[in-house]
Formats: structure tokens, C-alpha cells, sequence
């Protein structure tokens, strides 16, 4: 035991270097296992209504899933969460070209991304601390980034998600936390019946590539319009050209807090019924992505099961999609002298 963080091996990379897992846990029982292979939160073990733990995050036994096939189960997402269009940006005059990982276009930092690195991690008191030297050039990106992030695990059953970064050269920054949940149980079926609250009038649509026309849409009148508790399946397959483009839900919604406030503030608010887990995501950020599981099929397996069309939704907290190249959306370059910090924390409760 390590100021409350246990450690132990869970593989190795195809280049020989050793992968570890860390275990937090709090005075209620609750678990959480994170990896130093791209800061993976790889289980998290919570209690329902009768006091019954489960696992309720997606993932994988092994890591070779992780390495290879995985659709950034439980990741840290970084340089660049969400989308930038065609890979493209102009910088003070300057034009970058990022790889392409998502057709035409760049996906959560490229591939590899900071979910497929090795970070260094250390326990430093009741933090599990991973840090990551992002070079010049590394997927396009400018400037040496060094980033770190802190998962922290409380008795109020939280998950906090701490980011902090600082670069030589201006360049874009946008990280986040991409677990894949369902509320019933990893494995317990989809979550259509999850009942999802997102405090935001008005979200980002997206083109058919995902990618945002620049505009910031009501929500009202909408299959979008979650400010009141709505079944995640509800309205899911209404014929709404959003709908379509995401495949579902897979866009960002503009968290309803004014620019520039940095306080935590309730953006997500999920339930599931049958257990009566509650999940709630308490953010700096200005947006979350709210997926709701579209591209699982079931060719990936985990943990004794299939993972299934639509098994687990993420929420994202994240700046907009593709801002680099949005003038009016809230600015996500940072500078030299410049320091990047943000926190969020994913809540986890029961109801009756």
C-alpha cells in the first residue's frame, strides 16, 4: 500500500516497457483501477440502491485490446479532444496539418494519441498523478506540451479529473476523459433506458463528417433537448438529420454558464432506473460530448461480454468540436507564459 494507491503489472507493450495498474479506493468501498498505458480508467466498481457493487465502465481484462482495437474505452484524450476538420488549422498566420485518423479528418490527437501512451504515473498522497512530454511536432501539433493529469478518488464517491499543461509554442489544447459507462452494469444490455439531464439550450451541429458548421443550434423542439430527464432511447431514432450524421447522439452540447466562468458547475445528470445508479458530471469545461454508443457492434469483447450496439454512453466535458477553426467559439489555444487547468468530477449516487 502506497498512500492508499495500490500497484501491480497488468502487461506489456509490444516494445518490452511494463504497464501498470493502479487501484484508488475510498472508505465506502468504492474502486476505481486506472492504467499509466494512456491513463485508462479500466473499472469502477460503485454500489446500487441495495448496496450491490458492480462494475460499470467498459473495457478490457488485458491490454492488448487496449494497444490495438479499443474505441478509447476509459482514455485520456489529448492534444486535442473531439474533432478539427480535414486535420487544418491556421496559427498566427501559420497553417498546420494534423494526421487523419477519422476519414478526411483528425480525431482525439491522432493516433497514436495520449490514449496510447505510456505516462508516468506516481501516487502522491491521495492522487494518482500521470505526466506526459508531448514533443514538437508529434501529430502535426506545435510546441513541446507537458501535460499532466490527476485522478483523485473521495468519500463522496468522485471521480476527479484534474488537467494541467504548458507549452513553448502556441498550440491547441482541448483534453478530456472518454469512459464509456452504463449504469446497470458493464455488460447489462444498452443503455436506452438510462434517463439522461444535460443542462444546455443549445448544442453544436455537425456536418455528415462530424464536423460543426459553426453555429450553436436551441435545443428546444428538438430530439436534443435534455434539460428535462429524458430516456437516452426516446427519441433516438426520430427522423432527425442530427440524428443521423452522429448516428445517434455523438455531438456537443453548450453547457448553459456564462464565458470565461471557471466554476464546477452540474452539467450531467444520469439515472438508471433498475438499480437506481446515479451518475452526475460536475465540469469547468464550456461543452460536453454526449455519445451514446453508436459504433459498438459487438466485434470487441471485454470483461465476459460482447460489446453491443449502444452497451455504454460517454459525456465528455471538452471544449467545441474543430474550435481551432471557429472564430466564435470559446478559445482553446494555449500560449507560452500560459497555463492550462481545468477539473471535473463524475459523481456517483443512488436513488430510490
Amino acid at each position: 500500500m502506497q498512500n492508499g494507491i495500490t500497484q501491480a503489472p497488468f502487461g506489456t507493450l509490444p516494445d518490452g516497457r511494463q504497464v501498470n495498474q493502479y487501484t484508488l479506493k475510498n472508505n465506502n468501498g468504492m474502486v476505481v483501477k486506472v492504467l499509466d498505458f494512456g491513463g485508462i480508467i479500466t473499472e469502477i466498481h460503485v454500489p446500487d440502491r441495495d448496496g450491490v457493487f458492480a462494475d460499470v465502465a467498459l473495457g478490457f481484462e488485458t491490454l492488448g485490446p487496449y494497444v490495438k482495437d479499443s474505441p478509447y474505452f476509459g482514455a485520456l484524450i489529448g492534444r486535442y479532444g473531439n474533432r478539427i476538420g480535414k486535420g487544418r488549422f491556421t496559427l498566427d498566420g501559420k497553417d498546420y496539418q494534423l494526421t487523419t485518423n477519422n476519414g478526411n479528418n483528425h480525431l482525439h490527437g491522432g493516433d497514436p494519441g495520449y490514449d496510447k501512451v505510456l505516462w508516468t504515473a506516481a501516487a502522491e498522497g491521495d492522487s494518482l498523478v500521470l505526466r506526459y512530454h508531448s514533443p514538437d511536432g508529434e501529430q502535426g501539433y506545435p510546441g513541446n506540451l507537458d501535460a499532466t493529469a490527476t485522478y483523485v478518488l473521495t468519500d463522496d464517491n468522485e471521480i476527479v479529473v484534474r488537467f494541467h499543461a504548458v507549452t513553448d509554442q502556441p498550440t491547441p489544447v482541448n483534453l478530456t476523459q472518454h469512459s464509456y459507462f452504463n449504469l446497470a452494469g458493464a455488460g447489462q444490455g444498452d443503455i436506452l433506458a438510462h434517463e439522461i439531464t444535460i443542462d444546455a439550450d443549445k448544442f453544436v451541429p455537425i456536418d455528415a463528417e462530424s464536423i460543426p458548421f459553426g453555429e450553436l443550434a436551441p435545443v428546444t423542439g428538438t430530439p436534443f433537448d435534455f434539460r428535462k430527464p429524458r430516456a437516452i432511447g426516446e427519441r433516438i431514432t426520430q427522423p432527425d438529420k442530427q440524428l443521423r450524421h452522429g448516428t445517434g447522439y455523438d455531438h456537443c452540447w453548450v453547457l448553459n454558464k456564462h464565458l470565461g466562468d471557471k466554476g464546477l458547475k452540474r452539467a450531467v445528470h444520469v439515472f438508471e432506473p433498475t438499480t437506481g445508479r446515479v451518475l452526475e458530471l460536475f465540469t469547468q469545461e464550456p461543452g460536453v460530448q454526449f455519445y451514446s454508443g453508436n459504433f459498438l457492434d459487438g466485434s470487441l469483447s471485454g470483461k465476459g461480454h460482447p460489446w453491443i450496439f449502444r452497451s455504454g454512453f460517454c459525456i465528455e466535458p471538452e471544449h467545441y468540436p474543430d474550435s481551432p477553426n471557429q472564430p466564435t467559439y470559446p478559445n482553446t489555444i494555449l500560449r507560452p507564459g500560459e497555463v492550462y487547468e481545468t477539473e471535473s468530477r463524475f459523481r456517483f449516487s443512488v436513488a430510490q
